[in-house]
């Protein structure tokens, strides 16, 4: 579990394509599960929204599963209730290990120790219950134009 203020500073920094799980649509986009990715996109990011309930946000498709997932995502942001984590975790188990996220950042408020020892003990980094918002503003720098 990734804790230390350097090692988040480092995964905010290098992240280039994220999934965001749970992701709102623009209907909703006061919403954090929006603001956040809308943020992240004027940050650099490109962003993959990942919810089954919409079609797409922001003009990117929506993908219904993580198992969708063509490519490898350097963070897989999650909006989701702890109790959904280890079905998430189970789908991101089942994904060809070159396709699984490099991170798994549970936002602010989702926390599930035994889900998030497992993807650890598959290799996988986790971050829990902190907001990928707070970081984002405090080490990635607003696109210009």
């Amino acid at each position: 579990m990734v804790e230390s203020e350097s090692e988040l500073a480092e995964i905010v920094r290098s992240m280039r394509l994220v999934a965001v799980v749970g992701m709102k649509g623009e209907d909703r986009a006061e919403e954090p599960a929006a603001a956040i990715p809308r943020m992240l996109q004027e940050r650099g990011c490109e962003i993959i929204p990942v919810n089954p309930t919409i079609e797409q946000a922001f003009g990117v498709r929506a993908l219904r599963s993580v198992t969708e997932l063509a490519v490898r995502v350097d963070v897989l942001d999650v909006f989701r209730r702890p109790e959904v984590i280890p079905s998430l975790v189970d789908e991101i188990l089942s994904m060809p290990a070159d396709l699984r996220p490099r991170v798994v950042w549970l936002q602010t408020g989702i926390r599930h120790d035994e889900a998030a020892a497992g993807l650890a003990g598959a290799g996988l980094t986790v971050v829990q219950d902190r907001c990928l918002g707070v970081y984002a503003a405090r080490y990635r720098e607003r696109r210009k134009g």
